[in-house]
């Protein structure tokens, strides 16, 4: 198949179009007409990954490499070190960034990975109705997330309901109509708004909560007459 052929069947599962305004989702790097018979799903792409990766493949990762205004080339930093490395290797890249969160990702973790029916559901985030103890929602977020640590603002001792944002939304808080939200990368401000209006936040990281990616996505390729490998990101973030 042709790197056009694959972006235009992603273009039908999750539209382009949808992508955020200061999103870059879409071809990063590659010819349109190139033959693709291997593509590497990843939630992020780096040095490792690249080399280890066979020549001419697909990249299809989830956060844009090129992000924001690229005015130099300077192959000795990033990003355009990796740049210079893929087109050494004759290999293309594609990103499904937030038009996969509104199409699949947050869905995906809220059915699957919590085990939840979303009675409310819009782009970006779901809700539903629970009855959990405080421990039992601690609980359940070490089961799907693996965290051991948890960063809580205004905790409840009963959690009647929630609501989820893979990697980073706090920026939404005010349409959660939950009292309690899930999300990643909680700011300190962000953190004492949601605390002055009673909101229940839970920071479940942004790694911990988007690595599904690669596994939704490999879902919607079965059908395709390509390779598929599903590559695990490393978390940047090591606690200790």
């Amino acid at each position: 198949m042709t790197l056009r052929e694959i972006y235009d069947h992603l273009d039908r599962i999750s539209p382009f179009e949808l992508q955020e305004g200061w999103d870059n989702s879409g071809i990063l790097l590659g010819y349109p007409d190139a033959e693709i018979t291997t593509a590497v799903l990843s939630l992020d792409i780096d040095e490792e990954l690249i080399e280890s990766s066979p020549e001419g493949c697909l990249f299809i990762v989830h956060h844009p490499l090129i992000f924001g205004k690229l005015t130099e080339l300077d192959l000795s930093r990033y990003p355009a070190n990796l740049i210079a490395q893929m087109i050494r290797r004759g290999q293309s890249l594609i990103a499904m960034h937030t038009n996969f969160d509104r199409t699949h990702l947050n869905s995906y973790v809220f059915r699957r990975i919590l085990g939840l029916e979303p009675e409310r559901e819009e782009p970006y985030l779901c809700e539903t109705s629970v009855d959990w103890s405080l421990e039992e929602l601690k609980e359940r977020l070490r089961a799907a997330f693996g965290l051991q640590q948890f960063r809580m603002v205004a905790p409840r001792e009963r959690i009647v309901s929630v609501a989820l944002c893979t990697g980073a939304g706090a920026s939404m808080m005010d349409r959660v109509r939950a009292e309690c939200y899930l999300t990643g990368d909680i700011k300190y401000h962000d953190a004492v708004k949601a605390m002055s209006q009673g909101l229940m936040m839970v920071d479940i990281g942004h790694w911990e909560s988007e690595r599904f990616f690669p596994e939704v996505l490999a879902e919607e390729l079965k059908t395709l007459s390509i390779s598929v490998i599903i590559s695990p990101s490393k978390n940047p973030f090591a606690v200790s």
